[in-house]
């Protein structure tokens, strides 16, 4: 089985290609645009890709031939997209449009990594089969990305949602809310943290392992794979501040309105994980066992 991943400098993206390091019988092509940025990844199994070059995209996948592509590649910083719409329509949908075409083209399994954001957050503990409605237009880009699955005559393909991923990366562009978290709670300085936003914090190795599950197991449609605990981001950082023994009488709650925020967020989602778990056999570590191998 030969793998083609893209965004593999990304924290999800290590944590596959690693997973994929350590077994047999799974040849992989780890991509991203730039340099290898990731030195678990042999300089033989990576090459640089533009995935809003469809002609870069269609020549790189024509010469590999892989059976399945997880695609991990995106612009996820929120209020950029907000700010920055034909840069985040660019690479959210065109990129994913390209990508899906040379999937096609060659008969390759397309697996579309995507986000709880695509819902409104009105109710919480989604399943796939509910319907979406985003709020922002980094949400709506995602929704794209889908449709460009769900639209088409080709069936073979996937797509995992998650919510905040999280954990240890090398290099990393963006941080994420657990490290920034246990940093920030380290230096004891006054933090502002909402109480109005629900989420499941996702362990970036289980959700890889995850993906590589839709794959091996040739699974089709909509998988919803994140942590199995929905909780507050003031609960999130309060536990994360309670597991490392760091003083959090510094930590203050807040709303979002507060914030100001370019982008609008979903207040409440969280995932029915029952599919995942009954297809795949995907059991997510709790927020404290996924810390456990942080300390």
């Amino acid at each position: 089985m030969k793998i083609l991943i893209t965004g593999s400098n990304g924290l999800l993206g290590q944590k596959i290609v690693r997973q994929l390091s350590n077994a047999s019988k799974l040849n992989y092509l780890a991509t991203s645009q730039g340099e290898n940025r990731n030195t678990s990844c042999p300089s033989t199994n990576y090459c640089s890709l533009d995935i809003t070059n469809a002609v870069e995209v269609s020549k790189t996948i024509s010469n590999y031939s892989p059976d399945y592509i997880i695609h991990t590649a995106a612009i996820t910083n929120v209020d950029y997209c907000e700010l920055n719409t034909a840069e985040c329509e660019k690479v959210n949908v065109t990129g994913t449009k390209n990508l899906f075409d040379a999937a096609k083209k060659n008969g390759t399994h397309f697996l579309f990594l995507s986000t709880d954001f695509v819902f409104d957050g009105k109710k919480g503990n989604y399943k796939e089969t509910d319907k979406p409605n985003p709020l922002s237009v980094y949400a709506k880009s995602k929704l794209e990305g889908e449709l460009i699955l769900m639209n088409s005559n080709y069936s073979n393909w996937s797509i995992a949602r998650t919510i905040i991923v999280f954990g240890e990366g090398e290099n990393l562009s963006r941080s994420n809310i657990v490290l920034w978290a246990k940093e920030a709670l380290s230096t004891g300085k006054v933090l502002n943290i909402i109480d109005d936003q629900f989420r499941s914090p996702t362990w970036a190795d289980d959700l890889a392992w995850g993906c590589i599950q839709i794959c091996i197991q040739k699974r089709k449609g909509i998988y919803h794979l994140s942590g199995p605990e929905s909780m507050s981001i003031f609960d999130l950082v309060m536990r994360i501040g309670s597991f490392f023994k760091l003083d959090t009488s510094s930590v203050n709650r807040t709303d979002s309105s507060a914030l100001n925020q370019p982008a609008k967020r979903p207040p409440i989602t969280g995932f029915d994980l029952s599919k995942s778990k009954k297809d795949l056999g995907y059991e997510p570590k709790t927020l404290e066992e996924s810390l456990l191998l942080l300390s």
